[in-house]
C-alpha cells in the first residue's frame, strides 16, 4: 500500500511540474532583439525589445469569462476569441487576471479622472491609465512588440503574414471565414449572407515562434497611441492583425489600424503578454 501511495505521489508530481506556469497559461517566451521602429516619426530609429512572454493564442471567451464573469462576444464558444471588447476592457482584464494569479498589476486605472492626453472627441470614458514599471502582471503588447512577435522574432523568415506568405494559410478574413469562399469586392451584405464568423483559436498555421492568429480572426489591441508609438497622447489606440470581417491587406504584419479606446467591434479582441 505504501509503495502504491509513493508511486501515486510521484505521478502527481510529474504531471504537475511537467509544465511551467507560463506554459499552463499558454504563454510563449520570446527572445528579444533589435527592431526598426517604423512609427516613431524618425527614420531608421532602432528599438530594443527585451525578452518577454506573450499569449500563444488570442484571449478566448473561456479565459475572459473565468476572469470577468461575463461574455460580451457576439459569437459564443469557449475556444473562440473574445470580441466586442474596448481597449479599456482589455486593460481591466489584464489587471484582474494578474490579481487572480497572484501577480502585481501592470496598470493603475483611475476611473475618476480623465486622461488629459486623450484627444478624442468621441471617447466618453478616458480613464487615466498609467504603467507600473517592473510589474510582472499581464499587459497589452506594444506595437513594436506585437510586430516583432508576428514576424517571428529572431526566427523570422520575413513573411508578409504571420507564419506565411500565403494569407489563406495564416488568416481568417472576410473571404474565407464563412460558409463559402467569397470572391469580388468587399460587401457587408455578402459577408452577412455568408454567415462569416470568428473561428476557434489556433485553427490556422502557427508562425515561426509557434504563435497563432496574429494575422486574422480578430483585430488585436496594442497599448500604443496610433498617432506615434513614441508619444504619450493621441486620438486613437493602435490595433494590429486584421480580423474575420476585414480584407486580407489588414492581416499583413505591417498594417496598422486605429480605433477609439472606447470602441468595440465584432472583430475586436486582444492577446496578453508579461515581462520576463
Amino acid at each position: 500500500m505504501r509503495k502504491k501511495l509513493i508511486l501515486l505521489l510521484i505521478l502527481v508530481s510529474v504531471f504537475s511540474c511537467g509544465c511551467s506556469k507560463e506554459e499552463q497559461e499558454n504563454l510563449v517566451l520570446v527572445k528579444g532583439g533589435i527592431v526598426l521602429n517604423t512609427t516613431s516619426g524618425h527614420q531608421e530609429e532602432e528599438e530594443s525589445i527585451p525578452d518577454f512572454y506573450i499569449g500563444k493564442y488570442e484571449v478566448t471567451q473561456k479565459e475572459w469569462t473565468e476572469v470577468m464573469g461575463n461574455n460580451p462576444s457576439g459569437f459564443k464558444g469557449d475556444n473562440l476569441p473574445v470580441e466586442m471588447v474596448s481597449w479599456y476592457d482589455a486593460i481591466e482584464y489584464c489587471n484582474k487576471r494578474s490579481e487572480k494569479n497572484g501577480l502585481t498589476t501592470y496598470y493603475t486605472i483611475d476611473k475618476n479622472n480623465q486622461d488629459p492626453e486623450n484627444k478624442s472627441d468621441y471617447d466618453d470614458i478616458k480613464w487615466l491609465v498609467t504603467v507600473n514599471e517592473g510589474s510582472n502582471g499581464y499587459r497589452l503588447p506594444t506595437q513594436a512588440e506585437w510586430e516583432y512577435v508576428a514576424s517571428g522574432g529572431l526566427k523570422s523568415k520575413n513573411y508578409t503574414y504571420s507564419g506565411s506568405n500565403n494569407g489563406e494559410d495564416a488568416a481568417w478574413y472576410f473571404r474565407n471565414s464563412g460558409k463559402e469562399y467569397l470572391s469580388g469586392e468587399w460587401k457587408w451584405s455578402l459577408i452577412e449572407n455568408n454567415r462569416n464568423i470568428t473561428h476557434p483559436v489556433g485553427s490556422k498555421i502557427p508562425n515561426e515562434l509557434g504563435i497563432y492568429d496574429m494575422s486574422g480572426n480578430v483585430r488585436e489591441w496594442c497599448y500604443n497611441w496610433y498617432e506615434d508609438s513614441g508619444i504619450e497622447s493621441g486620438i486613437y489606440r493602435a490595433w494590429k492583425g486584421g480580423g474575420w470581417i476585414g480584407d486580407i491587406t489588414s492581416c499583413q504584419i505591417s498594417y496598422r489600424g486605429k480605433f477609439e479606446a472606447s470602441g468595440k467591434g465584432a472583430d475586436q479582441g486582444f492577446r496578453v503578454c508579461r515581462n520576463k
